[in-house]
């Protein structure tokens, strides 16, 4: 598939925002977050900032604004709806908790409620980003049980990288930061290993023998495409990035994603004052571009069963 750099956007910011929030709310139910009002009110700004732009992205990648009344209204069967009731959802509990925090400087009592109530329906919303490309049966390296796990554990890496970074930022040198950052990486790690591992090693059932029904009677290769010129669908879905390009970008991927942060966690853990926070800040930005990656080829990588019909192979 043509990676869209708005969905890239959406789903890479708005997922770390989601994280942060819900780590922000086990948190504050687990009476381990601070109750300073500064530094509720930038992990806050920072989790509603990236999922407000991540959202505005979405809508702007519809094309057409009467798009966005509609994915509203069919909740009942669409997994983009549903994830954009959820996402609009999110806001109140969110906001009431930023208002308990931030207003009254508390994140106990109703307020504490509040930002679990946030994190429960941000964990909801990425589930349903991820559903969004599991339940798309055509591209086999969408449709398959790593990918809304992916979603999940990556949104709350990420999450869990930021989180650390302001912590010490605000002078909240903590044991526990660093250790959810391991915590939330190790599952990230073996995750995304094992989605490569998946989409490099099997293929779509569809052939182009069962695509075309011309399997009886044998091998089935293309004599003539169906248009001389590209089209949305050869531009689209049929996107392709060479092999070893591929495996240049997924060890960059590593490299960035997981590698770097997780040694500059340790530094931070093993040092203090702004040295730590430096090291931490640079964690948490190593680890947006790394998932930036990821998500670039989560899409570049797909191919849908359609290409068939347009010489391809295998999907």
């Amino acid at each position: 598939m043509h990676p869209a750099y708005s969905v890239i956007f959406f789903t890479t910011a708005s997922g770390m925002g989601y994280g942060l929030l819900i780590l922000l709310g086990v948190l504050a139910q687990a009476d381990m977050l601070p109750a300073s009002r500064s530094l509720g009110l930038v992990s806050l700004g920072i989790a509603l900032t990236a999922v407000t732009f991540g959202l505005l992205s979405s809508m702007r990648h519809l094309g057409h604004p009467e798009r966005v009344l509609r994915a509203y209204t069919q909740w009942r069967s669409s997994w983009l709806s549903r994830e954009g009731v959820l996402a609009t959802m999110t806001y109140v509990p969110a906001g009431l908790f930023a208002a308990g925090w931030i207003g009254f400087g508390d994140v106990g009592g109703i307020w504490r409620f509040c930002g679990l109530a946030a994190a429960v329906l941000a964990g909801f919303t990425v589930y349903s980003t991820g559903m969004i490309y599991a339940t798309l049966r055509p591209i086999h390296a969408w449709c398959n049980r790593w990918v809304v796990p992916t979603y999940l554990s990556l949104a709350l890496f990420t999450g869990a990288l930021w989180l650390h970074a302001i912590l010490l930022l605000f002078g909240h040198d903590t044991a526990q930061a660093p250790l959810v950052v391991l915590l939330t990486l190790l599952p990230a790690l073996y995750i995304k290993w094992r989605y490569w591992r998946f989409i490099g090693r099997t293929r779509a059932a569809s052939t182009p023998e069962t695509a075309t029904g011309l399997g009886p009677i044998g091998k089935v290769r293309l004599l003539d495409p169906p248009r001389t010129q590209t089209t949305y669908v050869t531009r689209e879905m049929g996107y392709r990035i060479a092999r070893k390009h591929a495996a240049k970008l997924r060890r960059h991927g590593y490299v960035f994603l997981f590698a770097l942060p997780f040694v500059l966690t340790v530094v931070a853990a093993e040092t203090a004052s702004w040295t730590a926070a430096c090291a931490a800040a640079a964690a948490a930005l190593s680890g947006s571009v790394g998932v930036v990656v990821e998500r670039w080829l989560f899409f570049a990588e797909a191919k849908h069963v359609v290409t068939f019909y347009h010489g391809a192979q295998a999907a």
